[in-house]
């Protein structure tokens, strides 16, 4: 298939106009631009409690117990919300919803930043989680829905680079306030309060940002959709997408396969649905939030004192980042299954050289702090590079349009809801069998996921979402891996 044709759904081969430069081109920029503040939102609001925790206990009296529930709080709440955040898009818009989430992201802000106990600062935990959550799912739908097939996976990519953006951004501010207003009393509040620049930011950016022209045909905004379109491609491409988008709506329209129940009628949807759940627990499972959660008491096991600790800590938050931009120019041109294969055969290796590691260098062995933390750095690397933006791109665009926001969303909620139980369980799990024990468990749990993606994880890239839809509504995507 040449790079500017797609699949129809008569399987016919259907051009496309090339892409060409011009304003349409620095527009699309600017939407992923602003739509991507939510991604920043999503990676400031769970890592600054990193930093915000320690002081806050001391304010507020929380015991280890109440502590782990300020943490987990927000993460369960992001499993809710990425379900919920999916359904209202489908139904209220793409646009819509991120917006709505932008109040969400700012009152949450306010009642954490002005909280006079634990029982509220909890309450706004779970609106930040809500918020979080919902942008995890949309975001990445919204921003594949507006690029072109040909670019979709880098424009996409952009918002999971924005979430680690957004971490290393709250170790760095945690930081630098910690240094200036250390001995200010709530100090963990100017901390929380700077995700409201952002939240701001989101809100009046989406305002000038246009409806996603796929769901606007879905919901019969033929004339709205061509607007759309022609603001962000050349005109004869603006038509011919138009027309393989309606083309596809007035089919599944004609055939009943509509929305959420057709979800449970149909084999093969009910197929690609597992797939993604799958794809998103299997991305967990690596453990990779466990070392940006509490990297600080991996590295504090591993030998390092507290001080020490906190400041190798640092390393994964930029080697995260430096990871994501690989994974940018990678994603337009490796098949994400050979990206997946090649990322967890990295990160389970790097699990058993952990694990190895700790159980051949005793503690108190004068390398052995610096041998973990550099093993813990490429497995962050690895994974930011071939597993993190891959997974974040490919829920956003194997589901079909009418599912698109429940598929995403599904997935995205058991996503969360391993990285919730990972997140409340992994430092017990650390005292009870030590790094040796974590590292190698997450080894075996990467071999299985390695040969789930093997078996059942089929290719998307280099095609459009229509195309795409096709192939996942009659199975033939599948037959399609099978024959590769």
């Amino acid at each position: 298939m040449s790079a500017t044709q797609s699949h129809g759904r008569a399987g016919s081969a259907v051009a496309l106009p090339p892409l060409t430069n011009g304003p349409h081109r620095k527009r699309l920029g600017l939407v992923a631009l602003i739509a991507t503040f939510g991604g920043l939102l999503f990676g400031y609001d769970t890592g600054v409690i990193n930093g915000a925790l320690r002081p806050m206990t001391a304010e507020l009296g929380l015991t280890p117990f109440s502590e782990g529930i300020v943490a987990s709080s927000l993460v369960f709440a992001a499993a809710l919300g990425a379900l919920s955040g999916g359904r209202i898009s489908d139904g209220w818009g793409r646009r819509k919803t991120i917006i709505l989430l932008a109040v969400l992201f700012f009152i949450g802000t306010l009642v954490c930043v002005f909280t006079p106990s634990f029982g509220v600062l909890v309450v706004g935990r779970i609106l930040l989680g809500l918020a979080v959550g919902g942008a995890s799912a949309v975001v990445p739908v919204f921003l594949a829905e507006m690029a072109p097939y040909e670019i979709r996976g880098s424009l996409a990519g952009r918002n999971e680079l924005m979430i680690v953006v957004g971490q290393l951004a709250a170790f760095v501010v945690n930081a630098i306030i910690g240094i200036v207003w250390g001995d200010v009393p709530g100090v963990w509040r100017i901390m929380l309060a700077v995700c409201a620049l952002p939240a701001i930011a989101l809100f009046f950016g989406m305002l000038r940002v246009p409806e996603s022209p796929r769901w606007l045909v879905e919901k019969g905004r033929h004339d709205e959709a061509l607007a759309v379109l022609r603001s962000v491609r050349s005109e004869d491409r603006a038509l011919a997408e138009l027309g393989e988008v309606e083309n596809v709506a007035k089919e599944e329209q004609e055939s009943q396969q509509i929305g959420w129940r057709a979800v449970f009628s149909n084999k093969n949807l009910f197929r690609i649905l597992l797939v993604g759940i799958g794809l998103g627990v299997a991305q967990q499972l690596t453990g990779i939030n466990s070392i940006m959660y509490y990297g600080q008491t991996v590295l504090v096991e591993s030998g390092f004192n507290e001080s020490g600790a906190l400041i190798a800590n640092i390393a994964p938050g930029v080697i995260a980042v430096v990871g994501g931009v690989i994974a940018l120019s990678l994603m337009d041109r490796i098949d994400r299954r050979k990206t997946f294969v090649l990322g967890l055969t990295l990160t389970t290796s790097c699990h058993l050289l952990i694990g190895f590691a700790s159980m051949m260098l005793p503690v108190g062995n004068p390398i052995r702090p610096y041998v973990i933390l550099f093993l813990v750095v490429a497995f962050v690397g690895s994974m930011q590079t071939f597993l993190n933006v891959a997974v974040w791109v490919y829920l956003s665009e194997v589901f079909p349009l009418h599912m698109r926001g429940f598929g995403t969303g599904v997935s995205i909620f058991f996503l969360w809801v391993v990285n919730g139980f990972l997140s409340l369980f992994f430092p017990s799990l650390v005292a009870g069998v030590g790094i040796t024990g974590t590292f190698f468990l997450f080894a075996v749990v990467g071999a299985l996921a390695l040969v789930f993606v093997v078996k059942q994880v089929p290719e998307t890239r280099g095609r459009t979402l229509e195309a795409l839809e096709e192939d996942v509504t009659t199975g033939a995507i599948y037959l399609v891996h099978k024959n590769g």
